[in-house]
């Protein structure tokens, strides 16, 4: 790398936004989890908070695909990021990250972004509860504590199938070897031939989470992993009386009944609604681009008026935080509630993000 690329008069410092990387190193973290680490093509800092995410912009077989991932580096290493995916069966994204990307290729990356950080919520006594990949925006936090010396007593409690199934194992071991006031306690569901193992076996579960850390009612809790295990553990802190404005979580996808229940509650409320309204309850969405045109009520987004008329903006979140399903706003006004996901600049050039914003009148939207 030239000592130009490296000069910080020159460098810019990451923003919400679109920017081209490049892949730079592809590392076997376990036999399905791979990172993939980034430099930007031209320099650039790449600031933010331990937790955060990116989305993807990528093209699969000739469709465009947005795709959310937390950030497992730190940005204590500035001139870099990584994500760290697993392979999941049947995944289209996640196989064709493992399978197709390679040192040397490009691809756009939006970000960074979300509330899920250990820079918003500063305590003296961090305790992160991770369950299979949900591992990696909190492996960033722990990264960050540890590079940067930070005055925090930090637990680690990660939880996995078996022990090949851990990642950052000897990463995280080392960190625990080097500072005192960083535990790591690893937590295997069952045990595999060839794979030794001496730790915690089972779930987590409230003796457990008390043998590990027996006052952990005064911790903050930072949460990530998919969402029986996020559910169980939010019942363990609420039975035992925990304070849940110090417990912070970043979902890692719902499960497929999950999924299959929520399109079924939004199709019946959707129907409900509909034949509810008359017609002057409803307002007009007209798509440029695409010349369609239809009535929603002004409960709705911008986003579901342009899947009523078969228009697919793509979205990562559906949250308003990666600001992947942006568009340009040519008349009227909307109610737009997102987390982080726009600039101010972005809004004033008439901007706005299909997936939370809901129409105050009628809407002409250049899409």
């Amino acid at each position: 790398m030239s000592a130009t690329f490296l000069n910080p008069v020159n460098t810019q410092t990451w923003s919400n936004g679109r920017h081209v990387v490049q892949c730079t190193q592809v590392i076997q973290e376990t036999w399905d989890v791979r990172t993939f680490c980034f430099v930007a093509e031209q320099p650039i800092l790449f600031y933010f908070k331990p937790g955060q995410f990116v989305t993807l912009e990528l093209e699969i077989d000739g469709e465009s695909i947005m795709r959310s991932y937390t950030i497992s580096s730190s940005p204590s290493v500035p001139y870099s990021f990584s994500i760290s995916v697993k392979r999941v069966p049947g995944g289209k994204v996640s196989n064709w990250l493992h399978d197709n990307l390679g040192v040397g290729q490009t691809l756009a990356a939006h970000g960074p972004v979300g509330d899920f950080n250990a820079i918003d919520y500063p305590s003296e006594k961090i305790l992160m509860l991770s369950g299979g990949v949900g591992i990696t925006p909190l492996m960033s936090m722990a990264r960050w504590f540890f590079d940067t010396n930070a005055n925090v007593e930090a637990c680690f409690v990660h939880s996995a199938r078996t022990p090949k199934d851990i990642v950052y194992a000897r990463e995280l071991e080392h960190m625990c070897s080097r500072i005192a006031n960083f535990n790591v306690h690893m937590i295997c569901e069952r045990q595999e031939a060839g794979y030794p193992w001496t730790g915690y076996r089972g779930f987590l579960g409230r003796q457990m989470l008390e043998l590990i850390v027996p006052d952990f009612m005064e911790w903050e809790i930072f949460c990530c992993g998919p969402t029986p295990y996020m559910s169980a553990v939010k019942r363990i802190l609420r039975e035992a009386g925990f304070d849940m404005s110090h417990y912070h979580e970043e979902s890692f996808g719902a499960t497929p009944v999950d999924i299959v229940e929520e399109v079924i509650e939004h199709a019946e409320a959707a129907a409900d609604a509909d034949a509810m309204l008359e017609q002057s309850d409803l307002v007009s969405v007209s798509f440029t681009d695409s010349d369609k045109s239809v009535q929603i009520p002004r409960t709705e987004t911008v986003h579901s008026a342009a899947a009523r008329v078969g228009l697919h903006i793509p979205k990562a979140c559906g949250m308003g935080l990666c600001g992947t399903c942006k568009v340009a706003l040519k008349e009227g006004q909307v109610e737009m509630q997102h987390n982080g996901g726009i600039t101010e600049e972005d809004e004033e050039a008439g901007y706005i993000l299909a997936c939370c914003s809901k129409p105050i009148g009628n809407l002409v939207v250049e899409y």
